[in-house]
């Protein structure tokens, strides 16, 4: 059997606090990008028809909570897809195109391919580039063989479109390589994720490392005075004991009949915004089988501002997933296998994907939220009687960026005291 050299591609939600450093570069990406006139293929825009990436995200939250129904879920669809796009650059033929519709875009062509790209670079930087009221970093590394040759080309599109570090590292010492790669990551997560790899092949020739990490304030806090302990039910037969966080306020909110759920759009400082989804007991399957682009969209049009009580509790829950084994069931299957084409990294066909793997985590207090993040706009409108929306049972949650158009966090949370 022919001994094959492994490509690791490691997707993580890392949390390094740091700003933008290039002002004079956030300024022209504001100037220019989302805003030239031209498409970008990662947002969606419910009045245009646009690609089906907005999709992507909720794919892999069906895929995932079909392993994990009772469980919580929490990951970042935009680490995953750049990290995939990024791989992609090296990536041709069927493995190519398979890996782009996966994610949501077809029509593959020389020029659209480009255009994804572009895409992604354009959005990446808006985000590293996000309100002062906000903590938001993303970026990408990656770590080669010593003595490895990557292509002149995809050397150059990975730097222009992903910006991304890179680093030579000896995988014939693996113990030494892992560590190596752990301590990148602990210091970009300033000490909170020592250690993301628990192993590396000898075999292994490249790893793929994103990052991204969110933090902000609440528009309106919580009063930790008020705060106290009650039931979450996470099922029928079960209940936990968690701290309860209140407040009274005006927030945009709406109760769709036809899928019996509640809906609340909950923001934060600057131009983020969480939405909050609460179906009726036994109503959260049904509720799960309808997400999609058009179900947001829906309720983003039907929000309606109203006078809550609204009962939230405090949450640290974390994810932790084998995307190829998940990514496999959703057709993306060539990539992992001895057939895959990824020759535009380094000119051979003797390599192959040999893990995948996902971590996200969450924490929610009474000041707001930190996560691997995103951005959004929130407006108010006319007050009504105040109403009490209690999460005391399992819910969605949904951190999303409003100006760019994307879903960047998706979670289910079925016991928010479970880590």
């Amino acid at each position: 059997m022919k001994y094959l050299p492994c490509l690791c591609l490691l997707l993580a939600v890392l949390c390094a606090i740091t700003h933008c450093h290039h002002e004079e570069v956030c300024h022209e990406v504001s100037d220019t990008n989302l805003h030239d006139g031209t498409q970008n293929l990662l947002t969606h825009n419910c009045d245009k028809q646009g690609s089906n990436y907005a999709d992507f995200a909720f794919s892999f939250y069906k895929q995932a909570v079909s392993k994990e129904a009772d469980k919580n879920v929490f990951f970042s669809p935009l680490s995953i897809s750049t990290a995939f796009a990024m791989l992609a650059v090296g990536a041709k033929s069927t493995t190519l195109s398979q890996i782009f519709e996966g994610l949501g875009f077809d029509g593959l062509t020389d020029t659209r391919t480009n255009d994804i790209h572009e895409s992604f670079h354009k959005v990446l930087a808006l985000l590293n580039c996000a309100d002062v009221n906000i903590t938001l970093n993303t970026g990408n590394a990656l770590f080669t063989a010593i003595g490895y040759e990557l292509q002149e080309t995809f050397l150059q599109n990975t730097k222009q479109f992903y910006d991304a570090d890179f680093f030579s590292i000896n995988f014939h010492k693996p113990e030494e390589a892992t560590k190596q790669v752990n301590k990148y990551v602990e210091d970009k997560t300033k000490g909170k994720i020592p250690e993301l790899i628990g192993h590396l092949d000898p075999s292994t020739v490249l790893v793929l490392v994103n990052y991204i990490y969110f933090k902000a304030a609440w528009q309106n806090s919580f009063d930790p005075l008020r705060t106290y302990e009650d039931d979450f039910f996470v099922n029928t037969n079960e209940s936990v004991r968690v701290n309860m966080m209140q407040r009274d306020g005006s927030y945009d909110s709406y109760y769709d009949q036809d899928l019996s759920c509640e809906v609340l759009e909950l923001p934060y400082k600057g131009t983020a915004r969480a939405l909050l989804i609460l179906p009726d007991d036994g109503k959260m399957m049904q509720v799960e089988d309808a997400l999609s682009k058009e179900t947001i969209c829906k309720w983003d049009n039907k929000l309606e501002t109203r006078r809550l009580d609204l009962q939230l509790p405090k949450i640290s829950v974390s994810g932790s997933y084998d995307v190829k084994n998940l990514f496999m069931e959703m057709g993306i299957t060539e990539v992992f296998s001895s057939n895959a084409d990824l020759s535009g990294i380094s000119g051979s066909h003797n390599l192959q994907v040999s893990q995948a793997l996902h971590k996200a985590l969450l924490e929610v207090d009474e000041a707001g939220t930190e996560a691997a993040g995103a951005t959004a706009i929130i407006l108010t409108r006319l007050l009504r009687p105040s109403v009490t929306i209690k999460f005391n049972r399992p819910f969605i949650i949904l951190i999303t960026d409003k100006a760019t158009g994307t879903t960047l966090f998706v979670g289910k949370i079925v016991n928010p005291a479970q880590k």
